[in-house]
């Protein structure tokens, strides 16, 4: 990991949402500089599914050794940033470094994705960011060695980081688009950057988006203070720049990312060494592994390495061919059950909270064919071909197809172990999960 030098004592960073996560990391990191951190957040109470708190964050800042000022701003609020703007001034003197850290996420489609979320990603990722550098700035600019970082991706305008999630992707490219601007606009006085891992990164609201099991595929919140701590540590000049972790601190003399992994022993692999093609996820991109045996961790959005993941995966080797020559041996047995019980739990929320096609070639001892509509009218579920083309096509043994709808093997890990194969819309499949969870209960 990356050693603290003392750079930043004295220094005032004023970060959103750093009251758990990320955010919460770099103020760890350079409380133990000595640094002033100024917590501008919304989670003043205890959340019911995330912990901490500004003032729980503060707690810990000033027992490393930082000094805290817990701040209760929604980055919407113009007043509310600038109230504590003002107040960080007065009881620190400047601001020395700004971290637009605070996000909001929905990775749904456009059809999906109502306008109340739509508004709610660009307030907080795009306007809260421009925002809060526009109050900021007139200090940073008093400051020596002044920086903003910004917790966004490199501007990758292949359509792949587009089509599934349209409006998220603008609102987080809309980040980066204060980097190209602002660094331009401020070269020679303040140091503007953006910074993105290169990997998944574990935190709270992970845990909420892709289940418990996922962050065995993560690397934690530390390489991302550690790589911010890289960037804060250099002058002005370096501005401009998309940072990707691993990256700089690889430049830093960092060799050892084993230290950062949730499960220790997991790497990434470059996209030259992938064995299978392409594939996208709901909650995060997935390894393919056909062929391949480990623990890879998950890529991240927006880069090139996953980026030869992401296609569809119609070319994808090892998948049964759509249909031709499929038999289906036996309409009875643990299979015909399963989804006798699927029928009895379909109604018209579960199809308009999914919305896919999904068919299923299952091989091994109960082979065959079978289908779910969660797309059209109440849904269906069946034996043989589905009444529409599928939008995902999943191919796995039997055995554990009735794994998995009982709950004993997550579709993420199947995936994962090469259990299953999957030929479509991989946000799709992971959003099966929900109906899943539904089913544990009567399997």
């Amino acid at each position: 990991m990356l050693q603290n030098t003392g750079k930043l004592a004295g220094k005032t960073l004023f970060i959103t949402g750093a009251s758990r996560g990320i955010g919460k990391a770099i103020a760890l990191k350079a409380a133990r500089d000595g640094a002033n951190v100024v917590i501008a957040a919304k989670t003043a109470q205890v959340h019911p599914k995330l912990p901490g708190t500004i003032y729980t964050a503060a707690e810990e800042i000033e027992a490393l050794g930082g000094k805290a000022l817990p701040c209760i701003v929604d980055v919407r609020d113009e007043k509310q940033i600038g109230d504590a703007v003002q107040l960080a001034v007065q009881k620190f003197g400047g601001i020395d470094i700004l971290v637009n850290n605070a996000s909001a996420i929905n990775l749904n489609g456009t059809l999906e994705t109502p306008m109340k979320t739509v508004d709610l990603m660009l307030a907080v990722n795009l306007r809260g960011t421009y925002l809060t550098s526009k109050l900021c700035i007139p200090h940073l600019l008093k400051s020596k060695g002044a920086h903003i970082l910004n917790l966004s991706p490199p501007l990758n305008l292949n359509p792949i980081w587009f089509k599934n999630h349209t409006a998220y992707t603008m609102a987080k490219y809309g980040m980066s688009m204060c980097v190209l601007g602002m660094a331009e606009e401020f070269r020679g006085s303040i140091a503007v950057n953006a910074l993105w891992p290169k990997t998944a990164i574990h935190t709270a609201a992970m845990d909420m988006l892709g289940g418990m099991d996922v962050g065995k595929r993560c690397r934690n919140v530390d390489i991302m203070s550690d790589a911010a701590y890289a960037i804060f540590s250099k002058p002005p000049s370096y501005t401009g720049n998309f940072v990707i972790d691993e990256d700089i601190l690889r430049k830093e003399g960092i060799k050892d990312f084993d230290v950062y992994a949730i499960a220790p022993g997991t790497f990434f692999m470059s996209q030259r060494r992938y064995k299978t093609s392409q594939c996208n996820s709901h909650v995060m991109v997935l390894v393919c592994l056909s062929g391949f045996t480990g623990n890879p961790l998950m890529p991240d959005f927006f880069l090139d390495e996953a980026e030869g993941l992401l296609q569809n995966l119609g070319e994808q080797k090892g998948l049964p061919d759509s249909g031709k020559g499929s038999t289906t041996s036996s309409i009875s047995g643990p299979i015909a059950e399963t989804f006798n019980i699927i029928k009895g739990i379909l109604n018209p929320d579960v199809v308009k909270s999914t919305g896919g096609v999904y068919r299923f070639d299952l091989s091994g001892e109960h082979a065959g064919v079978w289908y779910i509509d969660l797309k059209n009218d109440a849904g269906s579920a069946g034996c043989g071909e589905p009444p529409v083309k599928p939008d995902v096509v999943m191919a796995m043994d039997s055995a554990d197809f009735t794994k998995m709808f009982a709950g004993e093997l997550k579709p993420t890990m199947a995936f994962m172990s090469g259990k299953l194969k999957i030929k479509g819309d991989m946000t799709l499949a992971i959003k099966m999960e929900k109906m899943m969870s539904m089913m544990k209960s009567k399997l």
